[in-house]
């Protein structure tokens, strides 16, 4: 039997969305080699957009129930509505599928089994084809939970799709902030880069996510984006950054070229490789292939 390639899969997150770790996840597809591309942000999946991704395949994505009432059998008894918590049964013994959590105790306690208890339909998964490589993308239904099964279900196929094709690195936009859907990008992952911006709430959101690295294990690696907007923060935060022995990747200035870059639907490399924010960008990629990553 064929022994699986070692694949290593990096993850690029924030303390907050507005970061840019989008744009430098799409800079890094344009510069990698041998890779498959990952957007495990199902809440608010926007890699398509820069990378136009030619769908090969598509999944339904099934998780949690939904209490349907069947008219026919109910003798509207309103042991249901006694025992809903959350108050999702309206007096014509109607379900509100929004208000409905699916814990099932009206399906379990109704005397006359008039309830059916189907899985939910929460969102969709695709295997996509784009100009930087394959790339595996999912998105989580409207009001749906769940997105940190479907973060996990995502990157579980994306090291598939490498292991078959024989990619060596799955380079992954993981969702921001600090709650499950994070935690289920980052865990078993080879390294984070963790993007952050000269301010004082970009500080303290980074700091979070480095203890969350931490606790993990993960090594976690920081880079500054639009630092010259702040270079007094900036400062700080590399200061901070080396007192928790986290390897600072380099910086990137304030540049409009990212948001035409975006509008042209194109990575800030492909749209002007030779600008300031090029530059950095790619130097910092050179950076993370020469580190443990």
């Amino acid at each position: 039997m064929q022994k699986k390639a070692n694949i290593k899969e990096l993850i690029v997150i924030s303390g907050k969305g507005g970061t840019g770790k989008t744009s430098l996840l799409g800079a890094f597809a344009s510069l990698a080699n041998n890779k498959v591309l990952c957007d495990a942000d199902v809440d608010a999946a926007d890699l398509y957009l820069i990378l136009e991704p030619n769908t090969q395949e598509r999944y339904d994505f099934h998780e949690g129930h939904t209490a349907i009432i069947i008219p026919d059998l109910c003798t509207e008894c309103g042991l249901c509505r006694e025992l809903c918590r959350f108050h999702a049964i309206s007096p014509g013994f109607i379900v509100d599928p929004i208000d409905c959590e699916g814990c099932g105790v009206c399906v379990y306690f109704c005397p006359e089994d008039a309830i059916n208890f189907p899985v939910k339909t929460c969102g969709e998964l695709f295997i996509s084809e784009t100009r930087c490589g394959p790339m595996v993308h999912a998105r989580l239904g409207i009001a749906e939970d769940n997105s940190g099964k479907l973060v996990t279900l995502t990157r579980k196929h994306a090291k598939e799709l490498a292991h078959k094709r024989h990619l060596n690195l799955i380079l992954t936009d993981g969702p921001p902030g600090l709650a499950c859907p994070v935690i289920a990008s980052i865990a078993g992952a080879t390294g984070v880069l963790i993007v952050t911006e000269p301010t004082l709430s970009g500080h303290h959101d980074m700091d979070r996510v480095v203890e969350l690295a931490n606790h993990f294990q993960i090594p976690a690696f920081v880079c500054i984006n639009k630092y010259d907007l702040n270079v007094e923060m900036t400062e700080a935060i590399e200061a901070y950054a080396q007192d928790k022995g986290v390897p600072l990747m380099g910086r990137i200035p304030f540049d409009p070229l990212f948001t035409k870059a975006m509008v042209e639907k194109q990575t800030i490399i492909e749209y002007d490789r030779g600008s300031r924010a090029a530059q950095a960008v790619k130097e910092i990629w050179e950076r993370l292939e020469k580190s443990s990553l």
